[in-house]
């Protein structure tokens, strides 16, 4: 058997069962005479024509089964890739497969590099397998070259044949260098017509005219990147072995081999072995294993001396370009190097632009080699990998360089003086930097030290120790006027604003932002131009703090001019939590239309940037949940409540965190349960010492509500006593709680003190005009009552709000049903699934079923279609493509007999599907 679908090293360097070497069972014709002789006297090795043998391990991938099936049609099919990719049993497999079996297979080796060799051995491969040639086509007597009218022969009795020959050259790289063999392989595709089909495996390209074939469109190609094994199929073979990985080890160990099938299989045969498999995987040293001995025995060994010693110096490069290469060899031979192990498949794979990428599992294997065969040479390579990356304009590559070379005062100093500490709070890269610098040693001393320090600890949210570290860098920090200083005085303003978040002090935050201002007019335009994310995410944090204070105009000024940033991945994290909490503070002020416009703006960005939905704070999915819960959507509610409450609690902002609490109990109140809805309360309690006004309102507002729905309105009422509510939803909370304790005179005075209060939104304006509504009817006027209630719909219908009437209780129900002209002018007030909105007035017309039943995604469109959403919206809503989004609405259409969207929603309505 051979390992990993592919030769193997000497069997000594490999476990006993790898060793399996047994032909593939009825894999062979008649032998050979045993007195056959090659060319150059030596006996004819029948070996060398064994199938070989296919493992009960091994994974068969359709994959690349089908194309070997298509390759059938043309004249060749070339398999490459490196040592152990997987390319001889690949093509074993499937040979064995045929049926008839009309194939003939031939291990290559180096002496068939004499033509006379290698075609006398295809000859016998030939007879070996059942396809003898004719006698009078006769054999090469030369081992050093072969009659051209020999290989006619051979290519007029194959174009004659009724059955197709597939011939199999396994091992090809072996000869690859020899020109006429290559030439003599190509006259006998050419003439052999489509009886012939040659299979080649080989380590590189052959010497044949392959540009030729791919334009006539007869190669089959799979390459060493068709080969590697996907996690799935990681998982597959490694179960084969024994292992029942998890997916995350599955893929972990994927990555880390990056997919080569020996590398797999050797890891599973070294886990199998072990009582913890997935600890060991997570954390074997493949320096020291049967996987290194595979790789340094087929690959290192088998270079030149100035190859090895280029592969050993450039593993401590994640990409190398051959003028880096050349910097740390002291030669300028980098280029061709490079080019032929690229050629050769020798785990170095170029990626565009003359940069070039070591495999990362064989690249870890040459430096445990480089430290053995060159001790403290690691130090000096990285030292001079990051003076030339830094020279070449490359600062991000360089960092790690400096801080392996154990320079940890200039990395520090890199990364603040840029400035570009901000990267170790938002960016794809801030989770590589923070495991950078915790390696930082404790006695690296100096103001960037500290700031990173500080970095690192706010980004984990401990503030403490945070702030510990930022005022040992304040004491420290330079006021020389220099760029340095200033770009050292803006990485600490920029902490600071962090930490005054993290606190919630909007005074501190707005303290350290005018200082940031400060420090900036220090740099140079281009400067602050190579860190956006720097000014994105002071802005963003300086908003939220301001929101938590409830200083809602500078809020939303920073926030907005933070929204403003170009996007990138650098600042697509502030930009999607500015636009979440911008949508956040219109949805407090009522406004829930504009709330939900830029949630889904922000959940788009963040998307389009690929930020993980685990790495966000839940802003803007609870501005979406609690928007949809003013619709009465209690199924869309739900859906994106869950979403926010996914992120880990330390990722939320304090009013976030207070918000979803409310929230939840919330939707619990509209869903009848209120024992869940006084436990989701627990929630709501903020964690902060000082908590601003408007904060303690929406909790008591909320608090009260609960105590309604139990029935309890004294208790609701005393959630206000001694202060009474400040803001519109508190205030309207207290009047319903005096409404239902019989107090209307009562809740009308509490409601009056919204006089002069600044324009409501129409979510708080609708709910104010109904609890004002309800009163007026139970002090008996009810034609006041009715002129609210108009004005209560008007206000709503423009935005869908059902929410507000379905919160008011039973009332609007009860007052609508005597007025079913009112009814039936604002038909969209009547219920949906799950909202509990007011039902329609008795005695309405029967509704016909549909004549074709929508499917669930089509329900969905039109349930938004119904809430005036645009086609953009509806697409950002559903997470569709609007291609998507205009498809289903095509069948919406046609389903419910309609032309328009107005027709649309009207015909749906009638059938009782909204």
């Amino acid at each position: 058997m051979k390992l990993g679908d592919e030769r193997q090293p000497p069997l000594g360097a490999l476990p006993e069962e790898v060793r399996d070497v047994r032909p593939h069972p009825g894999g062979e014709g008649p032998r050979s005479p045993a007195a056959a002789h090659a060319p150059d006297g030596h006996p004819v090795l029948t070996a060398r024509f064994a199938v070989p043998a296919v493992p009960d391990v091994f994974v068969r991938r359709p994959r690349l089964v089908e194309p070997l099936a298509a390759g059938l049609h043309h004249p060749l099919t070339l398999v490459t890739g490196p040592a152990g990719a997987g390319k001889t049993l690949l093509l074993a497999d499937w040979v064995g497969s045929l049926r008839p079996r009309t194939a003939a297979w031939l291990t290559v080796e180096q002496e068939d590099s004499a033509p006379g060799v290698f075609w006398a051995y295809v000859l016998h491969a030939l007879r070996h397998h059942g396809i003898p040639p004719p006698p009078h086509i006769g054999s090469p007597a030369d081992p050093g070259e072969v009659d051209r009218p020999l290989l006619a022969r051979l290519a007029d009795w194959l174009d004659h044949r009724d059955t197709p020959v597939v011939l199999v050259l396994d091992a090809f790289d072996r000869v690859a260098g020899c020109t006429e063999v290559a030439q003599e392989l190509e006259f006998l595709l050419d003439h052999a017509g489509p009886a012939l089909h040659l299979m080649i495996t080989s380590r590189t390209e052959p010497l044949l005219p392959l540009h030729r074939h791919r334009a006539a469109g007869g190669l089959v190609d799979i390459r060493g990147a068709d080969l590697v094994f996907r996690a799935e199929e990681t998982a597959e073979l490694t179960a084969r072995h024994g292992l029942a990985l998890s997916t995350g080890c599955a893929d972990a160990l994927t990555e880390r081999t990056g997919g080569w099938a020996a590398g797999v299989r050797l890891c599973a045969l070294a886990a199998r072995q072990e009582e913890d498999p997935e600890g060991f995987l997570e954390h074997f040293e493949p320096g020291h294993s049967t996987v290194a001995d595979f790789l340094l025995a087929e690959v290192l060994t088998a270079q030149p001396a100035e190859t090895q010693d280029l592969l050993l110096r450039i593993s401590i490069l994640d990409e190398t370009h051959p003028a880096l290469a050349d910097a740390l060899t002291g030669r300028d031979d980098a280029a061709p190097i490079l080019a032929d192990l690229h050629r050769a498949n020798a785990f170095v794979a170029p990626l565009g632009h003359d940069w070039y990428r070591v495999h990362p599992l064989f690249a870890e294997i040459l430096r445990v080699h480089l430290r053995t065969r060159h001790p403290g040479l690691e130090p000096e390579l990285h030292r001079a990998a990051a003076r030339w990356l830094r020279g070449a304009g490359l600062p991000d590559q360089a960092l790690p360089h400096t801080a392996a070379a154990g320079d940890w005062e200039q990395a520090a100093a890199e990364l603040v003086g840029r400035p570009a500490i901000g990267r170790l709070l938002t960016g794809l890269d801030a989770a590589r930097l923070a495991d950078l610098f915790a390696g930082m040693p404790p006695d690296v001393s100096g103001p960037a030290a500290d700031l990173v320090r500080a970095a690192r600890e706010l980004a984990r949210h401990d503030v403490d120790r945070g702030l510990g570290h930022l005022r040992r860098a304040e004491e420290a920090l330079p006021d020389d006027g220099t760029r340095a200083a200033a770009a050292v005085q803006l990485s600490g303003a920029l902490l600071r604003v962090v930490a005054a978040r993290l606190a919630g002090s909007a005074d501190m935050a707005e303290a350290a932002a005018k200082a940031a201002a400060d420090a900036r007019e220090g740099l140079p335009a281009e400067c602050l131009d190579d860190s956006p994310e720097l000014s994105a995410l002071l802005l963003t944090e300086l908003g939220t703090a301001q929101l938590w204070a409830g200083r809602f105009d500078a809020a939303r000024a920073a926030l907005s001019a933070a929204a403003e940033a170009p996007e990138g991945p650098l600042t697509a994290m502030p930009r999607h939590e500015a636009l979440a909490r911008l949508a956040l503070v219109d949805l407090l002020h009522g406004r829930p239309g504009p709330a939900g416009s830029r949630a889904r703006e922000a959940v788009a960005g963040a998307e389009r940037a690929g930020v993980p939905a685990a790495a966000r704070s839940g802003t803007a999915d609870l501005v979406l949940s609690a928007a949809a819960l003013d619709r009465a959507d209690l199924r869309t509610a739900r859906t994106h409540l869950a979403r926010a409450a996914s992120p880990s609690a330390a990722s939320r902002d304090a009013a976030t965190t207070v918000e979803l609490a409310l929230l939840r109990c919330r939707v619990l109140l509209v869903e009848g349960d209120v024992r869940a809805a006084r436990r989701a309360l627990d929630g709501a309690a903020p964690a902060a010492a000082d908590v601003p006004p408007w904060v303690v309102d929406r909790v008591a507002a909320v608090r009260a509500a609960v105590h309604l729905a139990e029935g309890d309105p004294a208790a609701a009422a005393r959630m206000f006593a001694g202060r009474g509510a400040r803001d519109p939803e508190g205030l309207v909370v207290e009047a319903r709680a005096h409404l239902a304790a019989g107090g209307a005179d009562r809740a009308l005075r509490v409601l009056d003190r919204l006089t002069g209060a600044r324009s409501l939104g129409p979510a708080t304006a609708a709910r104010v005009l109904l609890a004002r509504a309800q009163a007026l009817d139970a002090t008996g006027d009810p034609a006041g009552a009715e002129r609210l209630v108009r004005k209560a719909l008007s206000v709503a219908r423009p935005h869908l709000l059902r929410g507000p009437f379905t919160e008011a209780g039973p009332w609007p129900r009860r007052f609508l049903a005597h007025r079913p002209e009112l009814l039936r002018a604002h038909d969209w007030l009547v219920g949906r699934a799950g909202g509990g909105a007011p039902s329609a007035a008795a005695g309405e017309p029967a509704r016909a079923p549909a004549p074709e039943q929508l499917s669930a995604r089509e329900r969905d469109v039109l349930e938004r279609l119904a809430q005036l959403m645009s086609t953009e919206d509806i697409a950002a809503d559903l997470h569709l493509s609007v291609n998507t989004v205009k498809t289903h609405l095509k069948s919406v259409y046609r389903k419910l007999a309609a032309t328009r969207r107005g027709e649309a929603v009207r015909r749906a309505r009638e059938l009782g599907l909204l």
